[in-house]
């Protein structure tokens, strides 16, 4: 049976990880180091390393693979083929070369477009009709290596990043699952990328979630999305942090100022640098998430007011 180490960390890999544990002998899970979460910086466990404890597989957790320890554990487990899912550490040369069949990427986006640590936003804050998720084999760059084969899925009207990342999990795992075994006997034609198509994502951080009110309301409505769960797009009223849940557009014209509250009622209308955003959920420093209209009923002095 062929032997397979996996690499991954968030829940996107976890489905990947369950359909190869199903089908073949996982010798061992690599996932990253557990790390404080949350204000109490709790330390937790990834969602790999959940999955790998609960069905009892061999996992490790090296802080790098570029020291000669990590590796020769790595290469003492004897892997046929090395399959990753976000891991989230780069792998030098001498690790793309351990197993037989080297080391084969399940990756969020259809490559060569976004490749990098976000495709899953950034598909959405650009507004891409659709996306998918691509089988390809690994060389040194990020994520450069030759396609062997891409599954492609329509990115809905309301996806937020939450959705959109459970949807491409389910397809990443059917896509492995279907084409690993072609992989390994050699019926896969990799297919070069082309560089003069790729576009590159940046790791998103916690101040990509403030929104200028000068940005289009279609931008910034995909902008909700797209930072949903985290970092959550965000304003500040009062000096407080606002945090925007769930918004629709209007392209009604308004001449107030962008950031200026409109009205309030059962939504919340605020301009923008073009057309209207309206705010359906939001959430208030300190406060619990709520819909606009509970929000607005205490809020009466909100009319006027300019969101910073």
């Amino acid at each position: 049976m062929t032997r397979l180490v996996f690499m991954g960390t968030p829940e996107f890999a976890v489905p990947v990880l369950h359909a190869l544990a199903e089908n073949y002998n996982v010798v061992a899970v690599y996932t990253r180091a557990d790390k404080p979460i949350g204000r109490g910086k709790q330390i937790v466990p990834s969602p790999v390393k959940e999955f790998a404890l609960a069905h009892k597989l061999p996992l490790e957790q090296p802080r790098t693979l570029r020291n000669d320890a990590a590796q020769s554990i790595l290469r003492a487990y004897q892997p046929d083929v090395i399959v990753v899912a976000a891991y989230g550490l780069i792998l030098p040369k001498t690790v793309l070369e351990i197993s037989p069949h080297g080391c084969v990427n399940t990756h969020a986006s259809l490559l060569p477009r976004w490749r990098g640590a976000s495709p899953i936003p950034y598909a959405i804050l650009w507004g891409d009709a659709e996306t998918g998720v691509t089988l390809m084999q690994m060389d040194e760059g990020l994520d450069t290596g030759p396609i062997l084969t891409a599954r492609a899925i329509p990115i809905a009207p309301a996806e937020t990043t939450a959705t959109l990342t459970e949807k491409l999990a389910r397809v990443g795992a059917q896509l492995v699952r279907d084409a690993l075994p072609d992989y390994l006997e050699g019926k896969l034609a990799p297919i070069p990328q082309d560089s003069a198509r790729a576009t590159v994502t940046a790791l998103v951080a916690k101040e990509d979630g403030l929104i200028n009110w000068s940005e289009p309301c279609v931008d910034l409505e995909r902008m909700v999305r797209a930072y949903q769960p985290w970092p959550t797009a965000y304003t500040y009223y009062h000096g407080e942090q606002f945090k925007i849940l769930r918004a629709s557009v209007s392209n009604q014209v308004t001449p107030e100022l962008p950031g200026t509250v409109l009205r309030i009622g059962k939504d919340i209308a605020v301009a923008t640098g073009h057309g209207i955003l309206i705010l359906n959920a939001v959430q208030l420093a300190g406060k619990r998430a709520m819909s606009a209209g509970e929000f607005a009923r205490g809020q009466r002095e909100f009319v006027g007011s300019i969101l910073q």
